[in-house]
């Protein structure tokens, strides 16, 4: 039996262990801090093996950097045993929702779902702050004072004298804020996309304050050849004429993919304005059509020839141009009736593509999403007021954007979704409308601090996002299925409410390497005295790859609480005084995994027939203590 580790993985471990399976050489022992001995990476070996391809320390290069740039990296690697613990209250339907809402900081709450939902996630949405100078609220380790940005910035030298011109130097609200902002988001998104499956995608929601470091830390974090795009968001429908220079009418949304040759972008439904655009004006049996033009700009000898109307007049290709199709080809597409010459017969020929015949099932989407069609960003407002109450949220994404940008993802029919800056809740809401429309049942994950709200939000009984959020999600769901006449099971308007916590076991934590076998079983209570069983249990599902939108139910089993996830996939029981009887009739039901309390047997008969018990039931069955 083997003790649970109650805490994250260690990302940098993973890393080694990818270096190992591509050059195994290169992977040495050491002694580490405590004097135990742990692999790592022999850079010298390493640095021969890449010798064609290594820069040099001092060598130029190509780079984006910012003080402190390290320790982010380093944060988005380094283990938390920080938990998530269950809120049945707070949530709706928590026994049956497969959907996610999560309380909490939402750099440890992602490194918490990389155990469980490593390559899991279909699409994520983040909303972040903007960084505009008020709404920067998250405060990592790393984050600098003033002073401590310029001793790390290189702008004084060690005696304090300043060694930039003062008209070049990172202001307090420039480069300091950058660097904070740098440091907040960069971790998140290394950690984020450890999380998205190969086919994923992200859209991340951003103003001219931080576009530019946005792409530049995308291109690092996910690589320049998984961009997709980046969308320009037409948020206002009207001009603000006191604005200082421009009157700013956009945002942005940047789009990568986690592996641009797997990802496949959702297409647009037609509509009527662009069929429209095809006609029959010459009855063709195979339906309405458009013609295209038929020459092309790279030029090819094989294509530039004459060619001669019905009316009888000869054309050829513009100067530079020719046609694109081989004479053979033309010909074979004139006898197929698939040439336009216009209705007099005297036109410069052009190709009929008809509709019934589209490559592609609906239509390309464009970079530029214009209010008419995703809505601007006070219909985003306009919409929690109708929930909630006006003035209750400030800046809310509005549906119809939201929508459009789950189209775009090509979500499957139980894809997951996250959003991990999740404000008032706008995505839950734009993803159980979608999943009505679409007949899907795509899950999301919320993630969202639990920052204090306004006063007028206060006045009307919220005093944090998360309330208004949760608020949201339950109006809204009841409604959709109030408009798309649902009153059963058919849609998942639910939410599980976990909320960040520190660890369930007890200040002094372990390492398996610190016990023998003797103290797998000990009197020594290690879990805190306020978590409850169902605590415990979603601390050890992500170490045991179990999704915490897992099915899980209660059952008395010879007087035991026993929780079972998955049908019997994972049992459980963190009960005291479990007996002989307990664990047999649980080994009957041959669990994939079975897991308990070091503390739970009832006495020393119990400890010393339980490896028998499921020997002789369940041979197979992993078994673990915490």
């Amino acid at each position: 039996m083997e003790r649970l580790r109650m805490k994250t993985s260690d990302a940098s471990e993973g890393n080694i262990g990818k270096i190992a399976s591509l050059f195994p050489q290169c992977v040495t022992e050491r002694k580490g801090k405590d004097g135990k001995i742990k692999f790592g990476i022999d850079f010298e070996k390493l640095k021969a093996e890449l010798s064609n391809e290594i820069i040099e320390e001092g060598e130029e290069r190509y780079q984006f950097t910012w003080p402190d740039k390290r320790a982010a990296s380093r944060l988005a690697n380094t283990p938390t045993d920080k938990t998530l613990r269950p809120d049945i209250d707070a949530s709706k339907d928590f026994w049956n929702t497969e959907n996610l809402y999560i309380e909490g900081d939402n750099l440890y709450v992602l490194k918490v779902l990389r155990e469980n939902y490593l390559g899991k996630i279909k699409m994520i949405y983040i909303d972040p702050p903007y960084n505009t100078g008020n709404d920067f609220v998250y405060n990592d380790d790393f984050a600098q004072s003033r002073e401590e940005f310029e001793q790390s910035s290189g702008l004084f030298d060690d005696d304090g004298n300043q060694v930039l011109d003062p008209m070049q130097r990172n202001t307090e609200s420039n480069g300091r804020f950058h660097t904070d902002w740098l440091n907040m988001i960069y971790p998140r998104l290394k950690v984020a996309r450890d999380l998205l499956s190969d086919d994923g995608v992200i859209f991340i929601s951003i103003d001219d304050n931080e576009q530019d470091n946005l792409r530049k830390v995308c291109d690092e974090v996910f690589g320049d050849r998984n961009f997709v795009a980046q969308l320009i968001w037409e948020r206002a429908f009207a001009p603000k004429n006191d604005a200082k220079y421009v009157s700013n009418s956009h945002d942005y949304v940047v789009v990568y993919a986690k592996k641009i040759e797997n990802f496949k972008i959702g297409r647009l439904p037609r509509t009527e304005e662009a069929d429209a655009r095809y006609s029959n004006p010459d009855n063709d049996p195979r339906g309405v059509w458009q013609s295209d033009n038929l020459t092309v700009k790279s030029y090819t000898a094989s294509c530039d020839y004459p060619i001669t109307t019905p009316s009888g007049r000869v054309v050829e290709p513009p100067a530079g141009r020719c046609w694109s199709l081989s004479a053979k080809a033309f010909a074979e597409r004139l006898a197929d009736n698939r040439i336009w010459f216009g209705a007099d017969g005297n036109g410069v020929p052009r190709i009929k593509r008809f509709l019934s015949e589209l490559k592609y099932d609906g239509m390309a989407p464009t970079s530029i999403l214009f209010y008419k069609e995703v809505g601007h960003s006070q219909e985003g407002s306009q919409e929690v007021n109708k929930l909630l109450g006006a003035g209750v949220f400030d800046g809310p994404k509005p549906i119809r954007l939201l929508y459009r940008l789950l189209t775009l993802a090509n979500l499957n029919y139980d894809s997951i979704v996250l959003d991990f800056f999740s404000g008032s809740g706008s995505m839950a809401h734009a993803l159980m409308k979608f999943n009505s429309e679409k007949n899907l049942n795509a899950k999301f994950i919320l993630v969202q601090v639990n920052e204090q709200t306004d006063d007028k939000a206060k006045k009307d009984g919220y005093n944090t996002i998360p309330q208004i959020a949760k608020e949201r999600i339950r109006r809204a769901g009841k409604k959709i299925k109030e408009e798309a006449g649902l009153h059963g099971q058919d849609l998942d308007t639910g939410f599980r409410v976990l909320r960040l916590d520190s660890s369930n076991m007890e200040d002094v934590f372990y390492t398996p390497e610190d016990f023998n076998e003797a103290d797998l079983f000990n009197s020594v209570d290690n879990v805190k005295s306020d978590r409850t069983p169902l605590d415990l249990l979603f601390q050890v599902m992500p170490e045991l790859d179990i999704e915490l939108s897992a099915k899980i139910e209660e059952k008395d089993v010879n007087g035991k609480k026993v929780f079972f996830v998955d049908g019997t996939y994972l049992i459980s029981t963190f009960d005291t005084e479990v007996n002989e009887s307990t664990v047999t009739e649980i080994a009957k039901m041959k669990p994939q995994y079975f897991v308990m309390r070091d503390a739970s047997a009832a006495n020393d008969n119990v400890l010393d027939n339980f490896e028998q018990i499921f020997k002789h039931y369940s041979p197979e069955t992993i078994r673990k203590i915490l």
